[in-house]
């Protein structure tokens, strides 16, 4: 098995970047979806939260208010760790059980966005960066995503550097320019990485 980290900033592109590695076959353990799958409505994850942040981040039917929740933590960095000493601990478990459940030559991709943050580099094999510009990050924020620019500059000033990030990477994509452009840089990392399992399981 091949364990590979695959981080980039917000409105970097990393999620285009997990799809294709998902199309060329890759094991994809993503980091968001388990953050939200654990703080579903009767969870642990979620009433931890209610614990520590009150019941007004919940939505009349008992779910978790996103917006509600990202607006208090992406601009108090202490109630930021909070909801991470809750969250994290609880991805990280699931992100083993479905590690585990994948095949002995399998290529795991690890998605997750606060690889740099959280000193997660030494878990695995090698690390892949999507890389992209601030100003194309916030570009790509308000303008595809509809944020407000002071939301947008908040949630990328709560994450790592783009030079603590490459600082941890083993392979770089760039996504700075067009999408038809980022296919074929991911296609060379997965041969890359295909090439790599093969010499490990040798």
């Amino acid at each position: 098995m091949l364990k590979v980290g695959l981080t980039g900033g917000i409105g970097a592109g990393k999620s285009e970047v997990s799809r294709l590695l998902a199309g060329y076959g890759a094991v994809i353990v993503d980091a968001d979806r388990i953050a939200r799958e654990v703080v579903e409505p009767g969870t642990p994850g979620l009433a931890a939260v209610v614990a520590a942040f009150g019941e007004s981040v919940l939505t009349e039917g008992g779910a978790l208010d996103r917006p509600k929740l990202g607006a208090i933590v992406f601009s108090d960095p202490e109630k930021l760790r909070i909801l991470n000493s809750i969250v994290h601990p609880l991805v990280g478990a699931r992100s083993v059980e479905l590690e585990s459940a994948a095949g002995a030559d399998a290529i795991v991709v690890h998605d997750v966005p606060l690889l740099a943050e959280n000193g997660l580099a030494p878990l695995y094999d090698l690390v892949v960066v999507v890389d992209a510009a601030p100003q194309t990050q916030l570009a790509r924020l308000t303008g595809l995503r509809g944020m407000a620019e002071a939301e947008a500059r908040a949630r990328m000033a709560a994450q790592a550097t783009r030079e603590q990030r490459l600082a941890v990477a083993t392979l770089v994509i760039d996504n700075d320019g067009p999408l038809e452009a980022l296919e074929p840089q991911v296609r060379k990392v997965w041969e890359t990485l295909t090439d790599r399992a093969a010499r490990a399981g040798a």
